[in-house]
């Protein structure tokens, strides 16, 4: 009886232990089975394997987004880019997956392009690694940083001008090769001068499999691009390599990527400098097509930002300063600065971004599985006439007075945010002062279509002939 009366309390704690565990237990199987009682958002994913990428990259944008909102409201899922998605549509959706619950959604990319820049960029990551590469991009992108270049940026723009002077253009064309100047001076400084074409060969190769289907086999896109990838990352590090040769520090991205302090790896450093490359060039490459487009379309508009930089060049000229542009001329600008915005918004070049659940996530009642892409469809938000009335207008006033938060996202929202906008801002600030003083254009045939490859760009890439003011 002494030994039974020992063994009592171990008894009863096991008893406890054991009630316990079946009440968590239950407790977790009633609340998983009531996240798996969730239902997915409605929509469809199209084929295997190839959902409805086709039905989205080969008509306008708008329509895919617009007819799928207006048959299943501002959440669906859909499948593109070998990935299953949900898609949000409104400000509210856009600010709990880019804001206030970023943590439940990490940045990615289709794995096409998660491959070709390369698992370490900055796009792919969250937390302290994030943070130290948000932190090294800012740091050469920030404007007390890029106010030094201005002169070099405007030299690379009256150099594309004058190469442009009489001739009919492919305005993208044009503008990807001037943006792309600009991305490698604040990449490599004066360095880039040494290796642009071996950089430019290996690039215009790599970004044409940006959006394939990841099929690695002997004459795909993605094989060829895969390849110019390797080669790209070579070409990098010789140029490291001889950076630390010379032991000479410098404020540009691959200085502050390479300083001793930060410890990354060559290869960390290479997949960072090719994805900043890829968000640096063709986006604003794009922004500034359209703002061609609008501006030729839109006299009155073409007028007012004539007027505005032209005030600032015979300024210049009275004075005895600095004839070039500098940083506090940049900021002179609020009529061209309101062009570019509402060209951001009516072109919406990022359609949307990628996000993908860490873990399963519920929102307005529906299950975001672990593992899915979410899409924040910027351009709906951009076009919605709830927000911006008469939405397909180009009309650069309505920027006089300040958008409602989380309804203008241009460069995306959150930590995650685009780094880089002040430089984008700044070459095409630039770019427009001495096109609209200096330059007049004509448009070449029909101005109607729209080609999308994958960001939406006027037809055939706006052909236009372009010549010196008389």
């Amino acid at each position: 009886m002494a030994s039974l009366a020992a063994l009592s309390p171990f008894i009863l704690l096991c008893t406890f232990a054991s009630l316990l565990i079946f009440l968590l237990y239950s407790l977790l199987n009633f609340f998983t089975s009531n996240r798996r009682k969730l239902p997915l958002p409605p929509g469809s994913l199209g084929w295997p394997y190839i959902g409805e990428t086709f039905q989205l990259y080969s008509q306008n944008p708008s329509v895919f987004f617009a007819s799928k909102q207006k048959r299943y409201g501002s959440i669906f899922k859909t499948h593109i880019l070998g990935c299953p998605c949900v898609m949000i549509s409104s400000p509210e959706a856009a600010k709990f997956v880019l804001v206030t619950q970023s943590h439940l959604f990490k940045p990615t990319f289709p794995a096409s392009k998660e491959r070709m820049l390369g698992p370490q960029a900055i796009f792919f990551h969250q937390g302290d690694y994030h943070t130290k590469l948000r932190k090294l991009v800012l740091r050469a992108f920030m404007p007390a940083a890029i106010n030094n270049i201005v002169s070099d940026v405007e030299a690379i723009a009256l150099d594309s001008l004058r190469s442009w002077d009489g001739k009919f253009l492919n305005t993208f064309q044009e503008m990807k090769t001037y943006t792309f100047n600009v991305a490698l001076l604040s990449i490599f400084g004066k360095d880039e001068v040494l290796y642009r074409e071996e950089l430019k060969r290996c690039y215009y190769t790599l970004e044409k499999g940006y959006n394939s289907m990841p099929i690695n086999l002997p004459g795909t896109l993605f094989r060829k691009s895969m390849k110019a990838r390797k080669e790209l990352a070579q070409i990098l590090a010789k140029i490291l390599c001889s950076r630390r040769q010379m032991k000479r520090e410098s404020k540009d991205l691959i200085g502050s990527f390479m300083g001793e302090k930060e410890g990354l790896t060559d290869e960390q450093i290479a997949d960072n400098i090719i994805g900043v490359i890829f968000a640096a060039r063709d986006t604003t490459a794009s922004v500034l097509t359209w703002i061609v487009k609008y501006l030729g379309e839109n006299p009155s508009v073409l007028q007012a930002v004539t007027e505005e930089q032209e005030s600032i060049r015979n300024c210049k000229e009275k004075g005895d300063k600095e004839k070039f542009l500098n940083w506090a001329d940049t900021k002179k600008m609020p009529i061209t600065s309101r062009v570019i915005q509402e060209t951001l918004r009516v072109a919406s070049i990022l359609s949307f971004t990628f996000r993908e659940a860490v873990e399963d996530v519920e929102y307005e009642g529906y299950l975001i599985p672990k593992g899915w892409k979410v899409l924040p469809l910027f351009r709906n938000i951009h076009h919605s006439p709830d927000i911006f009335p008469d939405p397909e207008k180009f009309n650069p006033s309505r920027f006089e007075v300040a958008p409602k938060p989380n309804t203008f996202m241009p460069f995306g929202s959150g930590i995650h945010s685009c780094p880089g906008n002040e430089l984008a801002k700044l070459e095409i600030l630039v770019l427009l002062h001495h096109l609209t003083t200096k330059y007049r254009w004509s448009m070449i045939g029909s101005q109607n279509g729209i080609q999308y490859s994958p960001f939406a760009l006027p037809q055939n890439g706006l052909p236009i002939r372009l010549s010196l003011k008389t």
